[in-house]
């Protein structure tokens, strides 16, 4: 029995250490495995690869064999590409400033361009090539399907920037370039454009000839370098907007400083303007010396610059900065003053605009005269028939409006109707070498319109009918007149006006001299029943009747010489109040009138002064009856009808048609006054 179990201990013992030393074994195993994990994970990530290259090995036969020449045939243009490629970006540095070298920056501009065109013509041939293998590598198992996918979407990528446009060829370096060229264009513009100095009196003697080109050959030869590199990028629109933009700023800023704010002036604030023949005075000169001066310089440069691009380029661009720099502003105030009421003074503002524009006329045509400047040349055409129409038809209504003017009071002093100076010295006007030739030309073209002929003879008619509705609206106010006597003033005024003012003038010659004859008498005629009717009344007031050697006795030879006088000094205070109201305008007239009357009564109260005055300048109320001296009557006599202070006054014009205006707001400074109502 002690042996069985002492065998078992042994046995127990045995099993004990061979379990340990299994169980070491199973320890280590385990920590091998461990270790050789990550080995085994890095194994199986390199297995496709290795697979792949042993792929061919596994391929047939001949497609190994023709897989060598497939790759060569795309790797050679492929080579070339990435070549052209790296010399594009190699070409960077050259193309930084162009004002430096000009030339060498255009030819650097043009190798680019052959390189980039050498791109294009290339580079979808080598993509076409690289695709080919790809697809032979794929049909034939050659190489690893993710590594010909891989390649298929980079060559997708690449024709899809074939389809661009090549600018995306050279990571836009081209783009960048044209850029810069177009900045150079610009600042060669800007640089070497000044504005034309010009004073507010713009046609002074050293400013009369033409301007010369205003930018020097050498910018201008630079200029047409640039265009050439532009033009062949498809840049000509941004050359020419760049170029109008330069020019017509340089243009807009000769012109302001001529203050030009008045172009923009509106039909209301025309009307309300008092001194509008001045703006149109200053429109036509500025007009003139914009188009001698601005635009004709203007018109040359864009040929010299845009010469070689053919007529249409270069009108329309010029076309763009003659709109851009303000000649449609000059334009649109032409219109504005054919809009504005309606008045006698507007024909000679329109006469005035239709003048400028026919001394511009060559210009023009020659300047504007092309398709590209079709919106300036139907302006223009708008502007002339507006002033042609609205000046014939104010002439043709000038007898109407004269005629209704019959009916106005006449002036309440008895003096000369502002309407009847007007229109003496506005018939004048109209006849003179200034306005008659304009006038001619307007009214013949105006009826030549209507198919109808015009003679000179109808200006010169219409002119006299003018007058003589003059006459007859003279004979119409002075019947208006309440007092017989003022009556007699106011023709006396009239004809000597009509006598003086017409004799010797374009009209005058018209009318002939029987007509100054009448009108001449006419003044004498009213002059003496005027001083027969008034002052020559007064005399009889100093009858010496019953004074002759005191027959009645002094003290009644004392009481008839207080009557008389008292009826004397009562009668001429009357007369010489009511007469200090009135006024004779003519300078001659009035100092002749005077004279009359001083011979009418001065005279006769002197000598009847010194024969009876000393029968009452002893009497203590003396004073009361020896009111005046004879000194002191020609004194007070003398300043009778003085004119008094000129009023601003207006023609009021009956409303005859919707474009006829109530009146002429502004006075004429002499010799031609403003019409103003009788």
């Amino acid at each position: 029995m002690a042996s069985v179990g002492e065998e078992g201990i042994v046995n127990l013992m045995s099993a004990r250490k061979s379990l340990k030393a299994n169980l070491e074994k199973s320890k280590a195993l385990g920590l091998s495995l461990q270790k050789a994990g990550p080995r085994l994970e890095e194994i199986n990530q390199r297995l496709p690869g290795l697979e792949a290259a042993v792929r061919p090995i596994r391929a047939q036969r001949d497609a190994l064999d023709a897989v060598g020449g497939h790759i060569n045939k795309a790797v050679v243009p492929a080579a070339a590409v990435l070549k052209v490629f790296d010399a594009i970006h190699g070409l960077e540095k050259s193309l930084s400033d162009p004002q430096s070298d000009l030339s060498g920056y255009l030819k650097v501009l043009d190798n680019l361009q052959e390189a980039l065109q050498f791109l294009s013509d290339n580079c979808g041939m080598a993509i076409e090539w690289l695709d080919d293998i790809v697809e032979y590598l794929q049909d034939n198992n050659v190489a690893d399907k993710r590594y010909t996918c891989s390649l298929k979407k980079a060559l997708d990528y690449l024709k899809e920037l074939q389809n661009e446009e090549k600018g995306r060829l050279d990571g836009g370096l081209l783009e960048a370039a044209l850029d810069r060229l177009e900045g150079e264009f610009r600042r060669l513009l800007t640089e070497n454009s000044i504005p034309l100095p010009m004073s507010s009196s713009p046609l002074k003697e050293e400013q009369a000839c033409i301007s010369p080109s205003p930018l020097p050959v050498p910018v201008i030869k630079k200029l047409q370098e640039i265009l050439g590199g532009l033009i062949a990028n498809n840049r000509l629109e941004k050359c020419k907007s760049i170029y109008v933009d330069v020019r017509s700023s340089i243009v807009r800023a000769s012109l302001r400083a001529l203050n030009l704010d008045y172009l923009e002036i509106s039909v209301s604030e025309f009307n309300n303007v008092q001194n509008i023949e001045g703006y149109i005075a200053n429109w036509s000169k500025h007009l003139e010396f914009a188009v001698k001066h601005l635009f004709e310089a203007e018109y040359k440069l864009c040929n010299d610059v845009f010469e070689k691009l053919g007529l249409d380029v270069w009108r329309g661009c010029f076309a763009n900065i003659a709109a851009q720099a303000g000649m449609l502003a000059f334009l649109q105030f032409g219109k504005t003053v054919t809009e504005s009421k309606k008045d006698p003074i507007k024909l000679l503002k329109l006469l005035d605009i239709f003048a400028s524009l026919n001394r511009l006329r060559l210009d023009f045509n020659r300047l504007f005269g092309g398709a590209a400047c079709a919106e300036i040349q139907n302006l223009t055409r708008d502007l002339i028939k507006r002033v042609i129409e609205g000046a014939s038809e104010i002439f043709w209504e000038l007898l109407l409006q004269v005629e209704l003017q019959r009916q106005a009071p006449p002036p309440p002093d008895g003096s000369v109707p502002r309407l009847v100076s007007f229109i003496t010295d506005y018939s004048n006007r109209l006849l003179g070498n200034n306005y008659k030739p304009i006038l001619n030309q307007v009214l013949a073209i105006e009826r030549s319109w209507k198919h109808e002929k015009f003679q000179e003879s109808l200006l010169h008619d219409e002119l006299l009918n003018l007058v003589r509705a003059i006459e007859l609206n003279l004979d119409s106010w002075s019947k208006a007149y309440n007092d017989t006597i003022l009556s007699y003033v106011f023709l006396m005024n009239n004809h000597w006006h009509l006598y003086k003012y017409l004799k010797g003038t374009k009209i005058g010659t018209l009318l002939g001299d029987q007509w100054f004859r009448e009108h001449q008498d006419y003044t004498e005629y009213y002059s003496t029943i005027f001083l027969r009717e008034s002052w020559g009344k007064l005399p009889s007031h100093l009858s010496r009747e019953g004074l002759i050697l005191f027959s009645g006795g002094r003290a009644t030879a004392r009481d008839l010489v207080k009557k008389r006088l008292k009826a004397f000094n009562e009668a001429f205070d009357t007369i010489y109040k009511k007469h200090s109201n009135w006024v004779l305008l003519d300078k001659d007239l009035r100092e002749k009138t005077c004279h009359l009357i001083i011979q009418a009564i001065v005279p006769v109260y002197r000598s009847y002064m010194q024969n009876y005055g000393p029968l009452v300048e002893q009497d203590s109320s003396a004073s009361k009856y020896a009111k005046f001296t004879a000194q002191s009557l020609e004194k007070m006599l003398n300043s009778l009808f003085m004119p008094k202070p000129v009023r601003h006054g207006s023609f009021k014009v009956r409303q005859h048609s919707s474009k006829f205006s109530n009146g002429v707001e502004e006075q004429l400074s002499p010799p031609t006054p403003t019409i103003a109502s009788a």
